[in-house]
C-alpha cells in the first residue's frame, strides 16, 4: 500500500542514467536507475526522451513505497551534456541518437573526441568523413540529436504552467518550434491540444504579457464561451446578445470589441450566424454543420422507401404472429408495418409498452426480406442490453462507425459518406441519449435508401451533450412516428412499471406497497438517507435477496454534490463495501482513494484503450458508462487494472481521470443502463435537478426492484415539477422548413 508522506521541499539529484526499467512511449512516464556519485537512485515520473548513458539533473521529492523502498519522484528534469570522452562514448553507444550504435560511437569519438557532440549538433556534414556514415545518415543523426534537446527546451519553457505529460503533447504537435509558436499565439494551445482549456492558455498568455484585448484572446474566449454552453447546458447555439454579454463578462472586454470579434469570426465562418425569426443564433461552425446535416439527411432518408405493398406486409406480420403465438397490439402492428414500408421510423414508448417485441418482429421480417440489419446504441451498456433482448449483435454507435484517434489525437470515424455502412437497415436504440454531433456522424455513414429505425423514450433526460435530437424530431411534425402507450399484461403486475407511468403522467407513485417490487423508506434528512443506503447495500439486500452489492445493486442520485450526492455516497459506500485492508493496494488522487476491489465507471469513450477478454482475445475500446472493478494496482509500474463484465483492461496512472467510483452514480450517468436493484436517495438537491423526468429516468433503470429512500415531499416536488430546461437547438426549425416547402 502506498503511504502518504508529509509535503517536503523539492530537491535535485544529478547523475548518469544506468538502467531504464520502464518507459511509456505515449506520455513519457519512466522508471529508471540513476548513478549519483556511486549511489544508485530509483527515479520515477514523466521523463520523456530519456536514454541510458545520459547525464541528468532531476528535481522532485523523495517518496517511500513499502515494496520498492525509497524512490525519487520527478517533477521535471534537464539533460546535461556529457563532457569527457568516456561519458560521450557511453551516451552515444547507448542508442540515444537514432542511427548511432556502439561501433559508430567509437569511430565518432576516436575522430572528434570531446568535440563529438558539437560536431553532431553544428557540423553534421563532418560525420560523413567517417566510414559507414553517409551524408543522408549524418543529417538524420543530427535531427535525432536536436529533437531530444528541443524537447528539453519545451519542458523548461512550460514548467510552472503545465505538467510534463502536457508538455510532451505540445512538443509532439509543433516539435522544436513549439516555444516560438506558443509565444506568437498561446491560444493555439486550447484550439489544437487536447486537455488544454482556455483558462490555462489564458494564464500562460498573461504570463507572456499578451494584450488582454488581443484578437487572438477575444476570438478564443468567444468560442470558449460557446463551447461551455455545449458542455454544461446542451445548447447548440446562443442568441447574439446573450453570447455578447457572456463574452464581455468572461473576458473583461467592452461590448464594441466583442461585437467586432464576433463579426470577424462569422466572416471567417468559424462562427455561423442564422436567423430564427427575430433572433440571431450564433453557432460554432461544426455544431451548425452537424444540425444542418441531420435535418437534410433525415428528410432524405424519410423519402426513400422500398416499394413493398401493404397487403404483402400484413401477410408477413400475420406469419410472425402465427410463429410466435403472440398477437400484436394495433400500435405495435402499425410500427412493424411502417418499419417495412417507410424509409424512416421513429418509435417511442415507456417501460412495459412492448418496444423490444416490436424490434424482434422487425428483425424477423427483415430476415425474410433479406435486408441486412445493423443494431447499435449510444453506450456500451445500452448496446449490451439490446444484444441480450434481441439475440443479435449490437454495437455502440462509435464502434459501429469504427471510431479511432488519428495523429492529431482527435477522434475520427472510419465509416462516413466515403465508406458507408454495408447494411440495408440500421436500428438505433436509446436514441434520446445521442447528441447532435453523434447523430450527424451516424447519418453520414448511412447510405441513401437505407431503412433507419430510431427507438427511444422521449420522456427521459436529454443527452449529456449538445442538442435534443429525439424531441426535436418528434416536435417538428416532419415525420410520422409511433408512440407505444399500452402496458402489457406481463409488465402490468410490476409496480415499477405502473409507478413509472404514474410519475410520467404527473401522479404520485404508490409508496405504501410492502409486497411488490417498489418500496419507499422515509427518512427526514440527508445523513439518515445515506446511512440507510449504506445498510441496504452492505447487509439487508444481500441477506434478504442474495444481491451482490457490486454487480446487482446500483445507487442512483440526482446530484453529485451534498450529503445525498454521489461524491459523498461513494466515499461512504466504499468505506463499508471495500474498506482498506493490509496488502490491499490503493492510490490517492486529489482527495479520492482508488483501491483494489472498488467499483468504478469509465466516464469517457476511449477508443484506443486495449483490453483482453476472459478467453484471451484482444481488442480496443472502453466506453462511457462501462462499469467494472479495480482488480490490481501496481505502484511501481504506475498502472491499474479494471475488470469489466466482458473484458479486462490495464491503464496507466495518467488515465486515472477516465474513471470514477460507481458505488453511486448520477441519473445522467445511469442512462442507457439497467440494474437488478436500484436505490434512489432523495433528500435534498438543487431545485433544477428535482424534476419529473429525472425521477422517471431513475426509476426506469431498475429491472427487479426500486427502493426510494428519503422525503415524500421531495418525491411530490419532483412529480409536480415538469420543468425541462429549454435547449437552444435549431434541428426542429430546420425540419419544419421542409414541411413548408412541401405545402
Amino acid at each position: 500500500m502506498e503511504h502518504a508522506e508529509p509535503k517536503t521541499e523539492l530537491e535535485t539529484v544529478c547523475g548518469t542514467v544506468e538502467n531504464i526499467i520502464y518507459k511509456n512511449e505515449t506520455n513519457g512516464y519512466t522508471v529508471c536507475d540513476i548513478n549519483c556519485d556511486g549511489v544508485p537512485v530509483t527515479v520515477v515520473g514523466i521523463l520523456p526522451f530519456l536514454n541510458e548513458g545520459e547525464t541528468v539533473s532531476v528535481t522532485g521529492e523523495w517518496t517511500y513505497h513499502s515494496s520498492f523502498g525509497k524512490q525519487f519522484k520527478a517533477e521535471h528534469y534537464e539533460k546535461q551534456l556529457p563532457t569527457s570522452k568516456e561519458t560521450i562514448l557511453s551516451y552515444l553507444a547507448s542508442g540515444a541518437v537514432s542511427g548511432i550504435g556502439p561501433v559508430l560511437a567509437h569511430r565518432i569519438v576516436d575522430k572528434y573526441g570531446e568535440d563529438s557532440l558539437d560536431v553532431l549538433e553544428n557540423h553534421p556534414d563532418w560525420l560523413a568523413d567517417i566510414n559507414g556514415i553517409t551524408m543522408k545518415k549524418a543529417m538524420k543523426m543530427n535531427e535525432s540529436y536536436r529533437e531530444q534537446f528541443g524537447m528539453r527546451n519545451v519542458m523548461m519553457f512550460f514548467n510552472g504552467y503545465f505538467g510534463p505529460a502536457t508538455a510532451v503533447k505540445v512538443y509532439k504537435r509543433w516539435g522544436a518550434a513549439a516555444v516560438d509558436v506558443v509565444k506568437s499565439n498561446p491560444y493555439l494551445l486550447c484550439e489544437e491540444i487536447n486537455g488544454i482549456g482556455f483558462e490555462r492558455a489564458d494564464k500562460l498568455a498573461a504570463g507572456l504579457g499578451i494584450d488582454p484585448n488581443s484578437p487572438f484572446r477575444l476570438s478564443s474566449g468567444i468560442k470558449y464561451a460557446l463551447s461551455l454552453e455545449l458542455s454544461r447546458n446542451g445548447n447548440c447555439y446562443l442568441p447574439l446578445d446573450v453570447l455578447t454579454e457572456k463574452s464581455c463578462t468572461l473576458l473583461g472586454a467592452d461590448r464594441e470589441k466583442i461585437s467586432d470579434a464576433i463579426a470577424a469570426l462569422t466572416v471567417k465562418t468559424q462562427l455561423i450566424a442564422v436567423k430564427f425569426g427575430n433572433e440571431t443564433a450564433i453557432y460554432l461552425d461544426y455544431v451548425y454543420e452537424s444540425e444542418r446535416y441531420c435535418a437534410d439527411k433525415l428528410y432524405e432518408l424519410s423519402k426513400a422507401a422500398i416499394n413493398i405493398p401493404i397487403e404483402k406486409t400484413e401477410y408477413y406480420i400475420s406469419d410472425v404472429e402465427k410463429d410466435t403465438g403472440f398477437t400484436f397490439a394495433e400500435k405495435q402492428r402499425d410500427a412493424i408495418k411502417r418499419a417495412v414500408t417507410d424509409g424512416l421510423l421513429v418509435l417511442t414508448g415507456g417501460p412495459g409498452t412492448g418496444k423490444t417485441t416490436v424490434i424482434k418482429a422487425i428483425l424477423t421480417l427483415f430476415d425474410v426480406l433479406e435486408i441486412d440489419t445493423a443494431l447499435a446504441a449510444p453506450t456500451g451498456r445500452a448496446a449490451k442490453r439490446m444484444s441480450l433482448a434481441t439475440g443479435r449483435e449490437a454495437k455502440t454507435i462509435h464502434r459501429l462507425l469504427e471510431a479511432d484517434y488519428g495523429g492529431d489525437n482527435r477522434m475520427h470515424f472510419q465509416k462516413d459518406e466515403n465508406s458507408p455502412l454495408d447494411a440495408g437497415a440500421v436500428i438505433i436504440d436509446e436514441i434520446s441519449m445521442a447528441d447532435v454531433m453523434l447523430l450527424s456522424a451516424l447519418l453520414k455513414a448511412i447510405k441513401p435508401g437505407t431503412k433507419v429505425i430510431l427507438i427511444g423514450d422521449s420522456d427521459q433526460l436529454p443527452p449529456v451533450g449538445a442538442g435534443d435530437c429525439l424531441r426535436d424530431i418528434l416536435s417538428s411534425g416532419a415525420f410520422s412516428f409511433v408512440k407505444l402507450d399500452t402496458i402489457f399484461r406481463q409488465a402490468s403486475s410490476s409496480l415499477i412499471v405502473e409507478n413509472a407511468h404514474m410519475i410520467n403522467s404527473g401522479k404520485m407513485p404508490i409508496l405504501s406497497a410492502k409486497d411488490k417490487d417498489f418500496f419507499f423508506m422515509p427518512r427526514s434528512n440527508a445523513a439518515d438517507t445515506a446511512s440507510v443506503c449504506m445498510e441496504l447495500c452492505e447487509k439487508r439486500l444481500p441477506k434478504a435477496y442474495g444481491y451482490d452489492p457490486l454487480t446487482d445493486i446500483q445507487v442512483i442520485s440526482p446530484t453529485r454534490k451534498g450529503e445525498g450526492g454521489t461524491a459523498t455516497l461513494n466515499k461512504l459506500l466504499q468505506s463499508v463495501l471495500n474498506p482498506p485492508a493490509q496488502g490491499k493496494a490503493e492510490r490517492t488522487v486529489r482527495d479520492m482513494v482508488f483501491r483494489v476491489g472498488d467499483k468504478v465507471m469509465q466516464i469517457r469513450n476511449d477508443y484506443m484503450q486495449q483490453w483482453k477478454d476472459k478467453r484471451g482475445f484482444a481488442g480496443e475500446g472502453v466506453y462511457n458508462g462501462d462499469i467494472g472493478v479495480i482488480t490490481d494496482i501496481s505502484i511501481r509500474d504506475e498502472s491499474f487494472t479494471v475488470t469489466f463484465d466482458d473484458k479486462i483492461s490495464q491503464y496507466d496512472f495518467s488515465q486515472i481521470d477516465e474513471i470514477e467510483h460507481a458505488f453511486a452514480v448520477t441519473v445522467h450517468k445511469s442512462q442507457g443502463s439497467e440494474y437488478p436493484c436500484v436505490i434512489i436517495p432523495l433528500s435534498d438537491a438543487p431545485y433544477g435537478l428535482l424534476t419529473r423526468n429525472m425521477l422517471y429516468t431513475a426509476v426506469t433503470r431498475a429491472q427487479q426492484m426500486v427502493i426510494i429512500v428519503g422525503k415524500e415531499e421531495t418525491i411530490s416536488l419532483m412529480v409536480s415539477n415538469n420543468r425541462q430546461a429549454k435547449r437552444n437547438t435549431g434541428l426542429c426549425r430546420m425540419l419544419k422548413a421542409f414541411i413548408k416547402t412541401e405545402q
